[in-house]
């Protein structure tokens, strides 16, 4: 790997994507396979001001242990000394940074019952983390690096070696982290995002058609007061920050029951540590009625019936199909990337913020206004090159926003 890349990748993240302040904590959730790049962000953290600097290891081999041998009700519980660790970064409004890199196929062969119970487990033992997360309380970033099973499912072909160095160099081209000046080159990118935030707020679009030769057919309502995101994210204290590292998207949310159609996959969906691949679902009044895939499709039943919410949208993101992680032509199995080579969905929970004043609204007022609510939130990909999307006005007036895959204008 480049070690200059590296180091600028490094300071690019904790300045810019969680953009940590002085006296402030900043907390890392990380594979131990990450703990080499772990502990250089950990240093430039603390040279950057940072007051403590805590790490949370993850070890998806660790859970898949236990997810095959550990009794059925220990699932079901979630440690109390962890949801107080995650209720005091809300408290503390520590920064937080997720690397995610894992192995895109390590939970095959588990039962995708067993793991739903735990993520149900986990979920509601860290609700309060979540709600303040989603609704941007705090300063939070998700970026990547590469693993040794992740970078040869995606480089199957040439070493273990040579897969790293070459998943590294594609993630340095994707986060900027290869130009001379990358906060410059993230200005420059979060103002073109501005430009499209911008033309989809002065439309204020009522209703979104989706269609392209896969087979997607999908109308979707926006609800009254939605506000279009991309690019950086402010906290209420008006603190910047950067949610994605990539990051390629504009976006808002559906109203709950304002999905209507069929939508086709672009592109695998790895959860939970399985590939859901070719998949359909059909959509009436916001709720999902139909599904199937040719690839896993228990792992799409669990997704869906993780909870009510899970069978409704959360999420519209607007992506150019001509976009450089797309134009790559690597599919990272990988959802923070891929999601970014692709306009895509989520199931589940909506951003708060994506409706006015959403993040000051009681879970009744969201309710009330069209957004939906889900311990779950799964972004899946959907845009092609063909894709059309068609914007109707409040008054009715059509406008093009995407035409063969990328934005109109």
């Amino acid at each position: 790997m480049n070690d200059k890349h590296l180091l600028k990748y490094a300071k690019l993240i904790v300045r810019t994507g969680v953009n940590i302040q002085k006296g402030q904590k900043l907390i890392i959730s990380s594979p131990i396979e990450c703990v080499d790049f772990t502990r250089m962000i950990t240093e430039i953290a603390y040279k950057e001001g940072a007051s403590d600097v805590i790490i949370d290891w993850k070890d998806d081999i660790l859970s898949k242990i236990k997810y095959l041998n550990a009794p059925e009700s220990s699932l079901d519980e979630f440690p109390k000394w962890k949801k107080a660790f995650y209720d005091s970064i809300i408290d503390e409004k520590s920064a937080f940074l997720s690397i995610s890199a894992s192995d895109p196929e390590i939970m095959n062969g588990v039962d995708q019952d067993r793991i739903a119970k735990a993520k149900k487990a986990r979920i509601k033992g860290i609700k309060k983390f979540m709600e303040n997360y989603m609704a941007n309380r705090i300063s939070w970033c998700v970026v990547s690096i590469p693993t040794k099973a992740w970078a040869k499912k995606v480089f199957p072909k040439i070493s273990e070696d040579e897969a790293i160095e070459k998943l590294w160099d594609a993630i340095f081209k994707t986060v900027r982290g290869d130009r001379e000046d990358p906060v410059a080159a993230w200005d420059e990118h979060k103002n073109e995002l501005k430009k499209k935030i911008d033309f989809l707020a002065e439309n204020n679009f009522k209703y979104l058609y989706y269609k392209n030769s896969k087979g997607t057919d999908l109308k979707i309502e926006l609800p009254e007061n939605h506000v279009w995101f991309g690019g950086s994210e402010y906290t209420p204290e008006g603190l910047e920050f950067i949610a994605n590292m990539p990051t390629e998207e504009v976006f808002t949310m559906p109203k709950k029951t304002g999905a209507n159609g069929t939508v086709v996959s672009s592109k695998p969906l790895n959860y939970n540590g399985n590939l859901i691949e070719e998949f359909t679902i059909t959509f009436k009044e916001g709720k999902v009625i139909d599904y199937n895939a040719k690839k896993g499709f228990e792992t799409l039943k669990s997704l869906l019936e993780l909870d009510e919410g899970s069978k409704y949208l959360g999420e519209v993101a607007l992506v150019p199909f001509d976009s450089p992680i797309s134009n790559s032509g690597i599919m990272f199995y990988n959802t923070l990337f891929d999601e970014n080579a692709s306009c895509h969905l989520a199931f589940g929970k909506a951003y708060p913020t994506c409706i006015k004043n959403g993040e000051n609204m009681s879970k009744e007022e969201l309710e009330k206004a069209g957004v939906n609510n889900s311990i779950n939130h799964v972004d899946f990909m959907i845009g092609t090159e063909d894709l059309s999307i068609i914007g109707v006005t409040q008054e009715g007036k059509e406008i093009p926003v995407f035409v063969d895959g990328n934005f109109a204008n």
